[in-house]
């Protein structure tokens, strides 16, 4: 059984926009003048990799099935993938395979009650829950208070979830709060890639993708670069709407589910004796005193 065509698509973008990215001095081959496209050709990767030009070339065409690991490791080093891009290439081979093909659709998981006292527990820590697809599925009152914006944003679904790549690129707004947006939503773009290699059947997924693209001029051009981030942590800088600006570490820890469901585990907090930490405790004390965390950006807008 031969790949779907969604999958031989996205197996020939990754692999052409890898290839495009490297330079024949980047990897010790002779320059050989001028080039009618950016970075190595396929006989050049094909060379590196210890293979023929038609193999590769097949390969880069989507036909990935049935390929040994040994073989698109070899690759993988010929195209200097990161740790994530290997992952990603390997999940899109495994997608390729017929018997993956069998499994049935992954569902969503309600996060469990021991799960939510955690966050709850954690007081001066903005800590949540995020799916794969970018919602955020849990959270204590002091990610509420922090993210009010994004909670308060028409993008929330049907529950009041969240979600970073709704909000990211469906308001307007996200702009001024994300001091940092077009990074933060590259890298929001790039986690909904790694998402899709792993589980390249989730309809809501790809209807997500699908309403993004359809909507979003940013978001079409970040998917089609095929970048892909399966880790994500480091320093946000927030403008947030009551306390000003904010610099937090944020740490992401896998979370396992059941239903092969893959969440993270995300902490924000800021560095002792900082204006960041005396602002994070202004919201932390709001949302301890107040019914609902997101109250003093709601009251505001009255």
């Amino acid at each position: 059984m031969e790949p779907s065509p969604e999958n031989r698509a996205d197996i020939r973008d990754f692999l052409a926009s890898r290839r495009a990215k490297i330079t024949p001095e980047q990897v010790g081959l002779p320059f050989s003048g001028r080039r009618r496209v950016p970075g190595l050709r396929r006989e050049e990767v094909a060379v590196l990799a210890g293979v023929s030009t038609e193999w590769y070339t097949r390969l880069e065409k989507g036909h990935i099935s049935g390929v040994s690991e040994d073989v698109l490791d070899a690759v993988a080093k010929a195209l200097q993938l990161d740790e994530d891009e290997r992952t990603y290439l390997f999940d899109l081979a495994r997608a390729a395979r017929p018997a993956r093909r069998t499994l049935p659709r992954r569902k969503d998981v309600e996060v469990s009650p021991s799960v939510q006292w955690m966050l709850d527990s954690m007081t001066m820590s903005a800590a949540f829950v995020r799916s794969g697809r970018g919602d955020i599925v849990a959270s204590n009152a002091l990610c509420r208070a922090l993210y009010a914006p994004m909670f308060d944003s028409d993008t929330t679904d049907e529950r009041g979830r969240a979600s970073f790549p709704r909000y990211f690129f469906l308001d307007p707004d996200s702009a001024h709060f994300f001091v940092d947006w077009d990074e933060g939503a590259r890298v929001t773009v790039a986690l909904l890639r790694a998402e899709a290699g792993r589980e390249p059947y989730d309809r809501a997924l790809r209807e997500l993708v699908g309403e993004l693209s359809t909507l979003s001029s940013e978001f079409r051009a970040m998917w089609a670069a095929h970048d892909v981030r399966i880790r994500h942590e480091g320093i946000k800088r927030l403008e947030h709407p009551e306390v000003g600006r904010m610099e937090l570490s944020f740490r992401s820890l896998d979370l396992p589910m059941c239903q092969r469901a893959v969440h993270d585990l995300i902490i924000y907090t800021a560095e002792p004796g900082t204006p960041s930490e005396d602002r994070l405790k202004l919201l932390a004390s709001w949302a301890a005193s107040g019914p609902s965390a997101t109250e003093p950006t709601r009251h505001k807008r009255r």
